[in-house]
């Protein structure tokens, strides 16, 4: 059963998404999909994992930037797969492609083998993104077009996740559910 839960930076969706896993079992696969460039995001990454060890919630973590999607039916079966996070995850796909005259073809494939992957999963499958379209329209063309793709990429998970969580300030609200069906 896929799972999407979004929001804003900094609003609680990881550790939602934490606690949810934990309330559909004891133990679960953690997969990181964040680079560490600096120094910030080292301690980032550390505060993180203290945070799910303190927790008593046993997690595997794997550490995967770029093939999730051949990662994702190595783990059928596994009770409860936590992916965070999807936007990190479309900008190392994102950046890989820079500069290629296909870059947009090259990601969207990369989308919808993921959403592929997540319709039929064996188990709960719960992904973090964030809503990068609420903001103001980025100055430069790659970041207009990753906002443009992770809108979209959300778009397509949404579809085939039987719930959709968006976390505000804190409060998560199941909204899929609550859709206005025209």
């Amino acid at each position: 059963m896929p799972i999407l839960v979004t929001g804003g930076a900094r609003s609680g969706k990881s550790t939602f998404a934490e606690k949810l896993s934990m309330f559909y079992g004891k133990q679960g696969v953690y997969i990181a999909t964040a680079q560490i460039y600096d120094e910030e995001m080292r301690e980032r990454v550390a505060l993180h994992r203290e945070q799910r060890e303190q927790t008593g919630f046993t997690w595997e973590t794997i550490e995967e930037p770029y093939e999730l999607v051949s990662l994702l039916p190595t783990l059928e079966g596994t009770r409860i797969v936590l992916v965070d996070c999807l936007t990190l995850w479309l900008s190392n796909i994102l950046l890989r492609c820079e500069g290629q005259p296909d870059a947009n073809e090259q990601v969207m494939k990369q989308i919808q083998a993921l959403v592929e992957a997540s319709r039929n999963f064996a188990g709960s499958l719960i992904f973090v993104t964030n809503e990068v379209g609420s903001g103001i329209v980025p100055e430069y063309k790659l970041g207009r077009q990753y906002r443009d793709l992770a809108g979209l990429m959300n778009r397509k998970l949404a579809e085939v996740c039987e719930q959709v969580y968006l976390v505000t300030a804190g409060i998560p609200m199941e909204i899929k559910s609550k859709a206005v069906k025209l």
